[in-house]
């Protein structure tokens, strides 16, 4: 068990941030997977930006590499294209 102040805070604060990360992980492939089984084009544009946005933000928060968001972001978009 850690000794100083600094370091008890310290695990405190990374348990919170892991258990957010994770939540929020979660419900961003939740939601990549709800696009990705959309066969409605409506439905799918409509869903896409709160897709790209929820990327955005956990590739800002370094929960995922920016480039996985970008490649998932970039194939999301080619589905929502070809659906008809």
């Amino acid at each position: 068990m850690a000794n100083h102040k600094s370091s008890i805070k310290r695990i405190r604060q990374t348990e919170n941030r892991r258990l957010e990360n994770r939540y929020y992980a979660r419900t961003t492939r939740n939601a990549v997977k709800k696009l990705r089984t959309t066969t409605d084009k409506a439905d799918a544009v409509a869903q896409y930006p709160e897709v790209a946005s929820m990327l955005d933000k956990l590739a800002k928060k370094n929960v995922i590499h920016k480039n996985k968001a970008s490649n998932l972001k970039s194939k999301l978009s080619h589905y929502v294209k070809t659906l008809a």
